[in-house]
């Protein structure tokens, strides 16, 4: 378990820019120390977890250190393989909604890092749920991954506008959830897997 964060970490951690844990720091608000013969400062954990608790942000990041995914999809057999992946790669704490108003509630509640959301799903579509995630300014840093077995161009555009950060055409492998999401969360693919 990590016990020393970088600014950009505690940043991650903390869900808010790198230059508000910097001015936190440099004020004295958020306790640590600089790295000998540079300017590089550094934040033990227990400040940090003190500094989240005293603020009100939620410390389960901190917690855990892992990676929190939304997958969101009506089909239980590929939620069921989404979540074994992300699981497995011992990363992730993983939970899953078959549709868009469970994840609109879940996204609030358990502010993911990252969303696999089926485009298609019964209740209301994946580009409403996107853009009802990009309107919360709170969860600016949701990055999310849409899936669908629709091929249409201007559809896949239209979910990036929307406010989708990828797209995935299904069948794919599993793999490949794994490698999109490490992408966008800036983790390196495991080289053991």
């Amino acid at each position: 378990m990590k016990t020393v964060f970088t600014t950009g970490e505690a940043a991650k951690i903390c869900k808010v820019s790198q230059q508000t844990i910097i001015r936190c720091f440099d004020s004295g608000q958020l306790k640590g120390f600089r790295v000998p013969g540079s300017r590089f400062r550094r934040i033990p954990r227990d400040v940090l977890y003190k500094f989240m608790k005293d603020n009100g942000i939620p410390t389960d990041a901190l917690e855990s250190g892992k990676r929190k995914a939304l997958v969101v999809d009506d089909d239980q057999d590929l939620v069921d393989l989404m979540t074994d992946v992300l699981e497995s790669d011992g990363r992730f704490e993983v939970r899953a909604v078959n549709n868009g108003f469970d994840a609109g509630m879940m996204v609030k509640e358990y502010r993911p890092d990252v969303i696999v959301l089926d485009v298609m799903l019964p209740d209301i579509n994946g580009k409403e749920v996107c853009q009802r995630v990009r309107s919360d300014s709170t969860l600016d840093d949701v990055k999310i991954i849409c899936i669908s077995g629709l091929v249409e161009a201007d559809k896949i555009d239209e979910l990036k506008a929307a406010g989708a950060n990828d797209f995935l055409q299904k069948p794919f492998e599993m793999e490949t959830v794994l490698q999109r999401v490490c992408k966008l969360l800036d983790l390196s693919v495991s080289a053991d897997r």
